[in-house]
């Protein structure tokens, strides 16, 4: 005869507790994203997750230390991704493809967590204090690069970078918005060469 419920509560209450981190990200993600990080409360974010208010502070120190760490997990890998796809072999319209196409696959693979950092840009850039390896100077400093070179007519690079970040950024706020259809990568090519014509501007 099967066992009663009550025998298998421990066991149970262990599979949520080592379950618990994803459920709080999740939970957390859909909150900031369509109510706001200052509206969201630890107590709905645990609510929303399944576990208790107690398990989401083992894991975090408070719901902003947790919306900056899913915020810069977007961001690093960003920077990474650039870098990769800026710096490799082939033209410039080549690396142009190859970064856009980056950009747009993130935002395909979870975009959840990619419209959080998209719409949470100007709260948390200040904790990035300019760093090297962050998107946008990465993107600024290969630009500089490229105009030093005469692949690129001379320029302020930072205006560049906005410009250049701006179209592909603008797209993906208009996913968010459902604004624009599909999967970003289906618009890849498009926002390739609005980049490339963009950057070859006087």
């Amino acid at each position: 005869m099967p066992r009663n419920t009550a025998a298998s509560k421990p066991g149970e209450k262990k599979a949520r507790a080592r379950n618990a981190r994803p459920k709080i990200e999740r939970a957390a993600l859909k909150l900031f994203v369509h109510e706001g990080v200052d509206a969201a409360t630890t107590r709905e974010i645990a609510e929303k997750a399944g576990v208790s208010e107690g398990a989401l502070y083992r894991h975090y120190k408070g719901k902003d230390q947790l919306a900056l760490s899913l915020f810069m997990e977007t961001h690093n890998r960003l920077g990474q991704m650039m870098h990769e796809a800026l710096s490799g072999s082939g033209t410039l319209e080549e690396k142009i493809q190859a970064a856009v196409r980056a950009y747009c696959e993130l935002a395909d693979e979870d975009f959840l967590l990619f419209s959080f950092h998209l719409v949470s840009l100007n709260r948390y850039l200040p904790y990035d204090k300019r760093r090297d390896d962050d998107p946008v100077s990465i993107t600024e400093r290969i630009i500089d690069s490229l105009m030093q070179e005469g692949a690129l007519p001379k320029g302020d690079p930072a205006l560049k970078a906005a410009m250049a970040l701006g179209v592909v950024m603008q797209a993906g706020q208009n996913k968010i918005y459902n604004r624009l259809p599909g999967p970003l990568t289906q618009h890849a090519p498009a926002l390739a060469r609005a980049v490339v014509a963009v950057l070859k501007s006087d």
